[in-house]
């Protein structure tokens, strides 16, 4: 008989979920962080599943929250994943494994088990965060690294500055920009932000392809991801669901 999971990535903007019936994810559903009442509701048009696997980086009131729409529903309990030393034949490179979000870990094995389990994978997330993590061939994380994501910097600027803040509000398109430019304070601080993360990933790819001696497969993620793809110079493929499968491997 084949095992029925429900799959929950809570990050720090979104709700996402999927089943798994042996092995195969279904369609990944989203939901803006803030409506736990509209993912209870969703919950209950769902057939019963034989397990819960999630992962929650939103902190505890966000996994406190998940519990009680489960328990509403009548649904198991989640397993929560936790970064552990190794898992899935996934090394963690930490010194200390729980350093490491659980998201990313999840997203390293996602990665490195869609790739075959024999390539050097790199799993980026463009969400409130920007984060890329990088798995050798043999399965051992090799590192990664956090930045703000687009939205992080546009908030920072807008609320740090006083000058840009005001020249951005009301601005009005034209068309004297080269491309690549913008011509107005908004449209330059989207696109900034936009460009910093892709020239970001672009290099950290650049770098493991001299370091590795090899291209890495590149695994694109997170709320952001298909306003990122267009501006990277690297080939990548879009997975919006790669967190959620790395829980499925576990499942």
């Amino acid at each position: 008989m084949t095992t029925t999971t429900l799959l929950v990535d809570i990050g720090n903007s979104r709700i996402k979920w999927a089943i798994a019936r042996g092995g195969r994810i279904g369609r990944m559903r989203a939901l803006p962080l803030a409506d736990f009442a509209e993912f209870t509701r969703a919950l209950r048009r769902l057939k019963p599943v034989a397990e819960v696997r999630a992962v929650c980086v939103a902190g505890r009131d966000a996994e406190k929250a998940l519990r009680q729409a489960l328990t509403a529903t009548g649904h198991p309990r989640p397993r929560m994943a936790r970064s552990e030393r190794q898992a899935a034949g996934v090394t963690n490179g930490y010194r200390d494994p729980w350093r490491l979000g659980a998201d990313r870990w999840m997203a390293a094995i996602g990665a490195w088990h869609a790739a075959g389990q024999r390539r050097i994978v790199c799993a980026v997330s463009v969400g409130t965060a920007l984060t890329l993590d990088v798995v050798d061939a043999g399965g051992q994380h090799r590192g990664g690294l956090i930045a703000p994501g687009p939205l992080l910097m546009r908030r920072a600027l807008l609320g740090q500055t006083h000058g840009i803040a005001v020249r951005a509000a009301g601005g009005r398109r034209g068309s004297a920009a080269l491309p690549g430019l913008a011509d107005n304070t908004r449209d330059a601080i989207d696109l900034g932000s936009l460009r910093a993360c892709a020239a970001l990933v672009d290099g950290c790819i650049a770098d493991l392809r001299r370091t590795l001696g090899a291209a890495p497969l590149v695994f694109l993620t997170g709320g952001d991801a298909e306003v990122i793809a267009p501006l990277l110079a690297s080939r990548v493929e879009h997975c919006p669901e790669l967190v959620l499968r790395g829980l499925a491997v576990l499942s």
